[in-house]
């Protein structure tokens, strides 16, 4: 890994959600460096709740264009334990869990290691719907990219 600057340190605040689950859902990023704010969202008619909350922490990452240092908030124990407690085991056991079958998402598990290479990440789990004014955010973008896809696919 490259020397990082204190100066490169960016925050990222994650969500993401399906209503029913599974079915629609909508993800979003928060973005922070410098005082910048830039918000990434989007969505998928046919997913569930892990897979938006998932894809909202590899899109973020993938966004950075250079070797950063990370904080990512997530509300998601899925994302913040996948990262920090299974992967290692499920990566030592060729994308096998404990009970042998084969680990669920795995694509976009591989889509965030990848993205998270570069960098230096500290993952932090926040409770969901606790006040903390970015996961509000977040989970309002995740929510608007959900019901713009649904109107827009009523339209088609």
């Amino acid at each position: 890994m490259s020397t990082l600057m204190a100066s490169e340190h960016v925050e990222i605040w994650t969500d993401g959600g399906c209503k029913p689950n599974p079915g629609p859902g909508g993800w979003a990023a928060i973005l922070i460096y410098k005082g910048t704010i830039k918000e990434l969202t989007g969505g998928e008619l046919e997913t569930t709740n892990n897979r938006m909350e998932l894809t909202a922490a590899a899109e973020a990452l993938e966004a950075l264009t250079r070797p950063c240092k990370v904080v990512l908030h997530t509300d998601s124990e899925y994302l913040k334990n996948g990262i920090t407690r299974w992967m290692t085991g499920w990566v030592r056991k060729n994308w096998r869990s404990s009970t042998g079958d084969p680990v669920k998402n795995m694509d976009l598990w591989r889509r965030i290691l990848d993205a998270a290479k570069p960098h230096e990440i500290d993952w932090r789990w926040v409770r969901g719907h606790s006040g903390a004014p970015l996961n509000e955010r977040a989970d309002e973008l995740a929510t608007q990219a959900r019901d713009e896809l649904l109107k827009t696919a009523k339209t088609l």
